[in-house]
């Protein structure tokens, strides 16, 4: 086998059966095919496997030439968010239900690898958002997210009023339930269930959907990804919840205004070289199944 690749790393965040015996069979055949393994230092303890390298993920991050995330797409997005640090390339085995950036079904995971590390695979470069706040002339990062930053009262009966700027001029008054903002890979996480519309992963944009607004007048509007959004809190807005990808909650007590932008560093996330973003779609989503009996033009 021709090794692209050099050093992997294996990331896992449960002692779930199916994930270590993933874990496992991925070791020994790496192990037997010339790779150097990294194993999830989260885990190690529990593979029962002698003389193996293990570390943390920033040891990963920094070491490894690919990441291979075991589970779902919750395990994918707690890994991303670091290694989005630095320049390896991640793939995911879904162990899980959904599977938006988990490719590789974990039944055929060797077939499907040895393609990949052979070199035949579809890179991505994707966008992250982040969120900071200015103090004392500096900018400070909350943190950064691969889906969605949603701003939402930590008070769940009460309503959130936001003035929204996009690059410094007013848009619009948010009085509503919350206000997501989104990546495009984002657009088939919470945001579609809530209405709002699907984003293919390459475009450079950034979506802000009202949750729930209480106007009619209030739509998604989909900007840019090189625009800064300017979130004014009015003075009696407490104790509202800034969360990332649903993983991540801080509460802005003083804050009164944060911005939300993309984030200088991006993701890369391979894929099978079969991989189609459409036919994903139509198998998570369940859209129309016996599209071949119709003619194709």
């Amino acid at each position: 086998m021709i090794n692209n690749f050099n050093t992997i790393g294996i990331i896992g965040y449960s002692c779930y059966k199916k994930i270590l015996f993933v874990c496992r069979k991925l070791c020994y055949w790496l192990n037997k095919n010339g790779y150097k393994i990294i194993v999830d230092n989260r885990i190690i303890n529990n593979l029962s496997i002698n003389k193996i390298n293990n570390g943390n993920i920033n040891y990963i991050g920094k070491q490894a030439d690919l990441a291979i995330v075991i589970g779902g797409d919750g395990n994918m997005l707690g890994a991303i968010r670091d290694l989005a640090y630095y320049r390896i390339k991640i793939i995911g085995i879904n162990c899980g239900n959904l599977g938006f950036l988990t490719d590789i079904n974990y039944n055929s995971l060797l077939k499907q690898l040895s393609e990949i590390l052979s070199g035949n695979y579809i890179a991505e470069k994707r966008l992250l958002l982040e969120a900071y706040y200015i103090i004392n002339g500096k900018k400070k990062i909350i943190s950064n997210a691969i889906n969605e930053i949603l701003l939402q009262s930590n008070n769940v009966r009460s309503m959130i009023n936001i003035s929204v700027y996009i690059d410094n001029k007013f848009a619009f008054l948010n009085y509503a339930d919350g206000l997501i903002i989104s990546t495009p890979t984002g657009s088939t996480a919470y945001s579609l269930s809530v209405g709002g519309p699907i984003i293919t992963p390459l475009v450079k944009a950034i979506m802000l959907l009202p949750l729930f607004p209480h106007t009619l007048s209030s739509r998604p509007i989909i900007i840019n990804n090189t625009s800064i959004v300017k979130l004014l809190f009015s003075k009696n807005s407490n104790d509202i919840k800034i969360s990332f990808d649903n993983q991540i909650d801080f509460i802005l007590n003083k804050e009164k205004s944060i911005y939300i932008c993309s984030s200088n560093r991006y993701f890369n996330l391979i894929h099978p070289i079969k991989y189609n973003y459409f036919n994903l779609l139509r198998k998570k989503l369940f859209w129309l199944k016996n599209y071949r009996n119709f003619s194709k033009y």
